[in-house]
């Protein structure tokens, strides 16, 4: 059996979890895909993936094998390409990740704009609250918020959000509304674990940092939920900007204590960039920059 086509039918089960989902992906019968797995694992005398009833999952070996299988897989549609004076063709498979709530509100708009130009392309989005690792975890391209701890990342500068308080008009109106930072410590506070990780909500007064010690009623794991508590006029929460811009345009939601905001925080579409990347990275790296650069939310 072609290897190359055994390393592909692999690649596709790993991705989707399921011989079912590859089969269908590659037009294959669930047989085929089956048969292509035990021979490559049957040649290479490892075992690659863990099956049971309910899911697929690669084993450690199968992790190593799979990133270097995508690796070697894009390397030879890039050869193939460029010999074929297609290199800027733009098709075949891409891994992205993003923030939960940001990739809902504009990368996934942005990978449905991406799949309806190029026909050829297929996009796995994944959509986590955690900075994913683009080479261990085999994704193409992502977006950051925040400063990049890495430098030497590829990464290209899309926009900028703010740290903002905000709260119900009715709760500011029936407890007050905060003049200063200091003036938290007397309202009702929702914390969400992934904007604030601490127990300290950090401002700026003009040049000075300033970190305020915050007691939270309510401590959430997602900025959905800080959204909906703070809406039913519960109390005062933190969260980025874009987050709430619907809200506060809305006027279900009003930013408080603007002129104590740290410095805007950046967002970065960061990819992988090889000797031979594919034009689909390239490609979707550009349209995500360009679409979120034309987004006044994240000027």
């Amino acid at each position: 059996m072609d290897r190359f086509h055994v390393m592909k039918v692999f690649v596709a089960v790993a991705e989707e979890r399921s011989f079912a989902a590859a089969s269908r992906r590659l037009a294959l019968s669930p047989p085929a895909v089956t048969r292509a797995v035990a021979d490559l694992e049957e040649r290479l005398r490892a075992k690659l993936l863990t099956r049971t009833t309910r899911f697929v999952r690669v084993t450690d070996l199968g992790a190593q094998y799979l990133a270097d299988a995508r690796r070697i897989l894009e390397e030879l549609e890039a050869v193939d390409e460029a010999i074929g004076g297609s290199y800027r063709a733009v098709r075949g498979g891409l891994v992205v990740t993003a923030p939960v709530l940001f990739g809902r509100l504009y990368v996934i708009p942005g990978v449905v704009d991406f799949l309806n130009r190029y026909p050829d392309t297929r996009v796995n989005a994944l959509l986590l609250d955690r900075v994913v690792n683009l080479v261990e975890e085999g994704v193409d391209a992502g977006i950051r918020i925040g400063e990049l701890p890495d430098s030497s990342i590829n990464a290209a500068l899309a926009g900028k959000v703010r740290r903002v308080v905000c709260a119900a008009p009715a709760y500011l109106k029936k407890h007050g509304t905060p003049k200063r930072p200091e003036d938290l410590k007397r309202h009702t506070l929702i914390a969400a674990s992934s904007v604030s990780s601490t127990g300290e909500w950090r401002f700026a007064e003009g040049r000075k940092a300033l970190g305020i010690k915050v007691q939270p009623r309510l401590s959430v794991t997602t900025n959905d939920a800080a959204i909906e508590a703070a809406t039913r006029s519960f109390g005062l929460t933190r969260l980025l900007s874009y987050q709430v811009a619907p809200l506060v345009a809305s006027g279900k939601l009003e930013i408080v204590l603007s002129r104590y905001e740290p410095e805007p925080l950046p967002i970065h579409v960061v990819y992988r960039e090889g000797r031979q990347t594919s034009a689909r990275i390239r490609t979707f790296v550009d349209l995500m920059v360009s679409r979120l650069r034309a987004d006044p939310a994240l000027a």
